[in-house]
């Protein structure tokens, strides 16, 4: 902004350089906003701000007078940024353009009849849109709100109680500190884990202590359980086993459970082999249909 302001500087010299004619009458030409201490920062960020609401938006001198306005007062979105170093996970000048949107935000919204310092306005926005920003922004996958804002509670908490007693809380802890159900605190604590997404190559250990030479994480994720399907297909053939009569039941269990032979089943029944493969295949077909039909 500066450079392109530069561009059209006159003659004329204000209070701080070089005055071009874009700049409102009566206002000082500010060459390098961002360079004002912050004592005069605050003295001029309330005559810029009068001033910004008498002029029409889109000219020349409003975007001087609201450009002025973002670089003077920049070191707010310093400071509001410095607040977030612990959660910034190497997103600084992110968290920073955001913290600049918070202050345009301000200047746009500040109201002059409400007689409060800008500072006292601004800070708050500022902070309330890096929040948003973690809240909505950069969560590896979706969390529901409720959850996203339990986890700044739990980790704020967490901070104080390993102050107080020199060691990690544990989840009692943390619930009787907060008045909250363990339940409550566990699920914030789950929800947690979704934040930050790690890699599936990063391999056990991999830290500042560890060497990294254990198995990937992609090595540890289970596959699928061939069990499964079987479980699934005995739940199923329950019912259909409790519809089969006692000589049927007793048949299956001799011959899949004891591993009976046919001629054996039919000498303990009193049955020809032909008989007991004749009802033993009925029996199959029964619950072949059955389970299909479902």
């Amino acid at each position: 902004m500066t450079s392109s302001v530069n561009s059209h500087a006159t003659t004329a010299v204000g209070p701080f350089g070089p005055e071009p004619s874009g700049v409102p009458e009566g206002l000082p030409w500010i060459e390098d906003a961002a360079d004002v201490a912050p004592g005069d920062a605050r003295a001029l960020s309330r005559v810029f701000l009068a001033r910004l609401r008498t002029l029409e938006e889109g000219t020349g001198e409003y975007q001087y007078v609201r450009g002025t306005l973002i670089e003077m007062n920049l070191s707010l979105v310093g400071f509001a940024v410095r607040r977030f170093r612990d959660r910034g996970n190497g997103e600084t000048e992110d968290i920073t353009q955001v913290g600049t949107i918070g202050l345009i935000k301000a200047i746009d919204r500040f109201d002059l009849s409400r007689e409060v310092e800008f500072t006292s306005f601004a800070i708050p926005c500022i902070v309330g849109e890096i929040k948003r920003f973690f809240r909505d922004a950069t969560w590896a996958v979706h969390v529901p709100r409720h959850l996203q804002e339990l986890r700044f509670t739990l980790a704020r908490s967490r901070e104080v109680l390993a102050t107080a007693l020199n060691r990690p809380p544990t989840v009692r802890e943390l619930a009787a500190h907060l008045d909250m159900a363990e339940e409550k605190v566990v699920e914030g604590l789950v929800a947690a884990n979704g934040h930050v997404a790690g890699s599936l190559d990063t391999r056990a250990g991999d830290d500042e202590a560890g060497d990294g030479g254990g198995p990937g994480y992609a090595e540890t994720i289970g596959g699928p359980d061939p069990a499964l399907e079987l479980f699934e297909d005995l739940h199923a053939l329950g019912p259909l086993l409790r519809r089969l009569d006692d000589r049927e039941r007793a048949i299956l269990e001799m011959r899949f459970g004891q591993e009976m032979t046919q001629a054996d089943i039919g000498r303990h029944l009193g049955l020809s082999q032909m008989h007991v493969s004749r009802l033993l295949a009925r029996t199959l077909d029964e619950l072949r249909t059955g389970l299909l039909g479902q």
